[in-house]
């Protein structure tokens, strides 16, 4: 019974966060059913239907990026120097990169709590990794397994297609 109860908290505040409900599935012991039912309550509506994100392709795009990278480096620090570990790390990171990067008015964050989830286990499974840039020295999200000797970040190095999103 205790379990069922952390569970359902767990599934509360993933929903409040936006988690979809395959991440629900997989973070909770409660049914799918159940599931659509509290999501249904908590959101007014059903749950959104469709794949999770799978590429790894989208963390390494220049905005996203960034996102990406802010979110694992607070996400590596909540679990290196405070013990925290797996749900529980990605919401407390999640938060800590909302209250970073709060959005705007009819505009959604870059990085989803989906995708964030995604991005944690792209990196504990190698897909993706953090390289050091070799001049600001800051760790950014990179493709797994490739030689990085010059890796040059976003930020230092955007490219020419950057540009600053239109002011809504």
């Amino acid at each position: 019974m205790m379990q069922e109860y952390s569970d359902l908290q767990t599934a509360i505040e993933l929903i409040n966060l936006g988690a979809r409900l395959q991440l629900l599935e997989k973070e909770t012991s409660l049914s799918r059913a159940k599931l659509t039912k509290l999501y249904r309550e908590l959101k007014g509506k059903s749950p959104p239907k469709g794949m999770l994100p799978f590429s790894a392709d989208w963390y390494v795009t220049w905005e996203n990026n960034i996102h990406a990278t802010m979110f694992y480096n607070i996400y590596r620090i909540i679990t290196e120097h405070y013990g925290s570990l797996g749900i529980g790390a990605i919401i407390s990171s999640y938060r800590l990169y909302l209250e970073q990067c709060p959005s705007r008015e009819q505009m959604e964050n870059v990085l989803s709590l989906t995708r964030a989830w995604t991005l944690v286990r792209f990196c504990e499974s190698r897909i993706l990794q953090l390289t050091p840039c070799t001049q600001c020295k800051g760790d950014f999200i990179t493709h797994g397994f490739e030689p990085y000797m010059a890796y040059q970040c976003v930020i230092c190095y955007p490219p020419s297609r950057a540009s600053r999103r239109k002011e809504i």
